[in-house]
């Protein structure tokens, strides 16, 4: 190349006629310099092969358009979480997670027994032959009434833990998004409480303990099933921004028609079924008994109780919020 010293001289490229290339020449004049490193009064652009391209000043509408676009899906966002887990429900687990570390690493074999009685749902506290008995139940009236949510933070074994985290990663998590924290965790609680009482009703005076968050989880299975199926809900979404858990939910009778949500319902009672008649089990869950009333009446529980938690607008009200 020649010149004055201290300076180069840049090729020139020519710019395509629109009115003569038309689109073709358009696209020819984008591959040219998709590889190439010009500066001709247009702005420099990150292309996603690392090459620099110009979009000069006064091109076709749609070649600027598709400018945009690779320019855009160029730039990954970093700060976005590969896991989208809600904070509370991370506490959730983390807490399950503890509680299962504590019994198993820190206590002893009687120390384990004392807290199974102490903290686990026994429905022989609650009835007078146990007391004719002779038997005693640590912890006296306070335990009547906190082993209705304790219960839920203790697991028999590792299997029954995890088996219990994989479900409510993905169903906590949705209602924790449509709740918020405070209404997600009262929530679970309600619906615990549901599940022991269900248990209770159905084995009186029963001696065996009963431990897991099943049925606080099942009630998280019962509210999803509310939202996440309607029109334009979280499963509609193929990048969820939020939006969906923001609508108003589907009437209670409009659920119970939804296609989707009788096979989510016939599968969820058939496996209940299955694993608590004793058909399906977990190798080393020989001698446990599935409470599978507890799970029911934490579904049914979370169903109909939804709206009661539900921060989002009736539809009459989101309605005329849009119109306004």
């Amino acid at each position: 190349m020649t010149g004055a010293p201290g300076h180069v001289r840049r090729r020139r490229l020519r710019k395509p006629r629109a009115q003569k290339g038309g689109f073709a020449s358009s696209l020819l004049f984008f591959a040219q310099n998709a590889r190439r490193e010009v500066a001709l009064g247009g702005r420099l652009e990150r292309s996603l092969w690392g090459r620099t391209w110009l979009a000069p000043a006064g091109a076709p509408a749609y070649l600027t358009a598709i400018r945009c676009d690779l320019t855009e899906q160029s730039r990954p966002n970093f700060s976005e979480p590969i896991f989208n887990i809600p904070a509370v429900v991370l506490a959730t687990v983390a807490a399950l997670v503890l509680v299962h570390v504590v019994r198993v690493f820190l206590l002893t074999d009687e120390q384990d027994v004392e807290f199974i009685l102490r903290f686990a749902f026994i429905p022989a506290r609650y009835g007078s032959g146990a007391i004719a008995a002779g038997a005693s139940f640590p912890g006296g009236f306070g335990a009547d009434l906190w082993t209705f949510f304790t219960y839920a933070l203790i697991h028999a074994d590792v299997t029954h833990l995890g088996f219990n985290l994989a479900w409510l990663v993905p169903f906590g998590s949705a209602v924790a998004r449509r709740f918020g924290a405070w209404r997600y965790t009262a929530f679970m609680l309600t619906v615990a409480a549901i599940g022991a009482l269900a248990h209770l009703v159905t084995h009186i005076g029963a001696m065996e303990p009963m431990v897991g968050a099943s049925a606080a989880i099942s009630g998280a299975m019962g509210a999803s099933m509310r939202f996440v199926f309607q029109r334009g809900g979280p499963l509609g979404l193929f990048r969820d921004n939020g939006a969906g858990f923001r609508l108003p939910a589907q009437p209670l009778w409009s659920t119970l028609r939804d296609p989707r949500f009788l096979l989510f319902l016939a599968v969820w009672f058939g496996l209940n079924a299955l694993f608590g008649f004793g058909t399906i089990s977990f190798a080393g869950t020989e001698g446990q008994e599935i409470a599978w009333q507890a799970h029911v009446g934490g579904f049914l529980g979370g169903l109909f109780l939804f709206n009661a938690f539900d921060p989002a607008p009736e539809p009459a009200e989101f309605n005329s919020e849009l119109s306004t």
